[in-house]
């Protein structure tokens, strides 16, 4: 058994066509019954929650988020306070304040949230995103150098900064003044500046590492509240509701993959609420020009429409178009940044196919994808390093280990990489690590995803020390890598009403897995194999009920072929999604993985 034996396989799966076992996602009887109990549930959804973890008390706060009962305390952030305090100074001196921030959605979620406070004011702050190409990830002398020459005074870096200790010491020596807003892994001693804000940074007491940066950014505007109410700022004027820009917050949190659990489930939660009225221009623009129709906002609009399509400008674009989307008040404006996002967006998914095809193709030349490395590391001269990170994601979905891909610049000598990891391996220490030993010439990063940049004849010599870094952890995430599921169905109960019963545990995200469900003995009819590698088909129980269903990028793998050839007696584990189209109102069954009994 993948955990020693402790879970049963579910349907006896202990090897899917993927090579996973399966198992009934765990959960304890008493805390299922005081679900069912307290909160008038069936036993399917209060085994849900139990199985997510959450706790009896907690219940009501998991499927009713508040943030009158999850809003933490700013000053439980270290340095929160001493923030708030060195803004307000430089608001009230006049000071020029420019904003440092990070080229992806995050960092513009976070950009935006300060821009719109301060506007409230009557002060619109510059926007310095680097150019991911140029500059590479967070602060630079170069950067801090040209802020200066613009005449700034305070810079405040969201989304970085906080293992930059070397660039801001550079500001300090120029007689620059910087506060930094990460939520990034950092040393163990912090940047020297006016305050270092991250809940990852050694000796927070705050309990809030799961925030993205744009959360952290929006318990900042409370603090930034509380600090100007008490020095009399609002006498005369509003106080900024900061309830209205939860939207953004809610991007940076589910564009950046965070555990939605806590406060960070609320932020999200309200925040899709606050978005569902698309009264941000740039938000509203974007989902216009993808083509998209307003209403209400779920997860899926902000992680696969709007936030690909921001991202877009720092990939292969203009780095800071993101930020200047959803910070604009100027619906023209917001539609001509809208139109050409959704461009680079499309040019984007060009050049990341390329790279894809590429990479797949020089790994299994090497066999690094199923043998017993810890990860993988593939480069390529002239990768585009703004599509490295969403290839490693694709790669290691396909491969279930830790992938890096790295575009080598033939001419300069240099790759730049970004890596995506498994559950239970910690990819951005391991990179830490390998800066610290100078491998690396800079590098960082969370659990389950890194950036770095290396000599390109040191590749082999990164790989080497990864592998031997992360080898101890393999073990542990292979047996975290099981199929967890929530409930064994058939196809007739695959309903709407199943689905939007379970919607009551949206928004999902790490922490919060989207409820999995099997089917067992069914047939998969009319396949059909799709424009990048999908497969849909109907999949057919012994009764002849049926829903429709899709694979994603699957048709040239094991699960993917036993789809197209029609097999009968699969078993297959899905989420149920909604299938609206030509006004439906059903639900579509999407595959995550396939199992052979008579292989399993």
């Amino acid at each position: 058994m993948a955990d020693g034996g402790h879970s049963p396989a579910f349907l006896g799966v202990s090897r899917s066509l993927s090579g996973r076992a399966w198992r009934q996602r765990p959960a304890e009887a008493a805390t299922i019954r005081a679900h069912m109990q307290a909160l008038d549930l069936d036993e399917l959804m209060a085994r849900a929650l139990a199985a997510r973890g959450v706790a009896a008390d907690q219940g009501r706060n998991f499927l009713t988020p508040t943030l009158r009962a999850l809003f933490p305390d700013p000053s439980s952030f270290m340095d929160m306070d001493k923030a708030a305090t060195a803004i307000i100074d430089a608001l009230q001196a006049g000071a020029s304040i420019h904003i440092f921030a990070d080229y992806d959605v995050d960092g513009a979620s976070s950009a935006a949230l300060l821009v719109r406070w301060f506007r409230t004011f009557g002060a619109d702050l510059p926007i310095y995103v680097p150019d991911r190409l140029t500059e590479g990830y967070g602060p630079s002398a170069r950067a801090f150098d040209t802020l200066k020459s613009r005449g700034a005074d305070l810079v405040v870096t969201v989304d970085c900064g906080a293992a930059a200790n070397e660039a801001v010491a550079h500001a300090a020596a120029i007689g620059l003044k910087v506060v930094v807003i990460d939520h990034h892994m950092m040393r163990e001693e912090p940047p020297a500046c006016l305050a270092v804000v991250n809940p990852n940074r050694p000796g927070c007491g705050s309990g809030q590492g799961n925030l993205a940066a744009a959360g952290v950014v929006f318990v900042l505007l409370a603090a930034l509240n509380r600090e100007a109410r008490a020095r009399g700022l609002f006498e005369g004027r509003a106080e900024p509701d900061i309830r209205q820009w939860l939207d953004l917050a809610a991007m940076g949190a589910i564009c950046d993959v965070t555990g939605l659990t806590g406060f960070n489930r609320a932020l999200t939660s309200l925040g899709l609420k606050v978005m569902s009225d698309w009264n941000n221009p740039g938000l509203r623009a974007l989902l216009a020009a993808a083509g998209a129709e307003p209403g209400p906002a779920k997860s899926n609009h902000a992680g696969f429409i709007l936030g690909p399509r921001i991202n877009a400008g720092g990939r292969i674009g203009k780095s800071d178009l993101g930020a200047r989307l959803l910070s604009t008040d100027d619906a023209d404006e917001a539609k001509m940044l809208a139109q050409e996002l959704d461009a680079l967006n499309i040019a984007r998914r060009e050049v990341e196919a390329q790279v894809t095809e590429q990479a797949v193709r020089r790994v299994e030349a090497t066999g690094a994808h199923n043998d017993e490395s810890a990860l993988i590391v593939v480069s390529g001269e002239d990768w585009h390093p703004g599509v490295v990170g969403i290839v490693a994601g694709r790669l290691r979905e396909r491969w279930r280990k830790p992938v890096i891909v790295i575009g080598v610049d033939a001419i300069n000598g240099v790759g730049k990489g970004s890596g995506r990891s498994q559950p239970g391996m910690n990819l951005g220490r391991a990179v830490q690590a390998a800066w610290n030993e100078g491998v690396l010439i800079a590098g960082g990063g969370h659990a389950m995803a890194a950036g770095l940049t290396v000599a390109a004849d040191r590749i082999d010599e990164l790989r080497a020390f990864l592998n031997e870094r992360l080898s101890g952890e393999r073990a542990e995430a292979v047996a975290q890598d099981w199929v967890e599921i929530d409930a064994l169905i058939d196809p007739r109960a695959a309903t709407r009403d199943l689905f939007e019963a379970f919607e009551q545990l949206a928004p999902y995200g790490p922490a919060n897995p989207e409820p999995l469900f099997a089917l067992q003995g069914v047939q998969a009819r009319e396949p059909v194999a799709m424009n990048g590698g999908h497969v849909r088909c109907r999949l057919v129980g012994a009764d002849g009920a049926s829903v429709r269903a899709i694979a994603w990028r699957c048709a040239d793998l094991p699960g993917g072929k036993a789809l197209l050839a029609g097999q009968g007696g699969l078993n297959l584990v899905g989420r149920l999604k909604a299938d609206d189209w030509n006004g439906r109102r059903g639900v579509q069954f999407e595959i995550e993985d396939v199992a052979d009994p008579r292989m399993a």
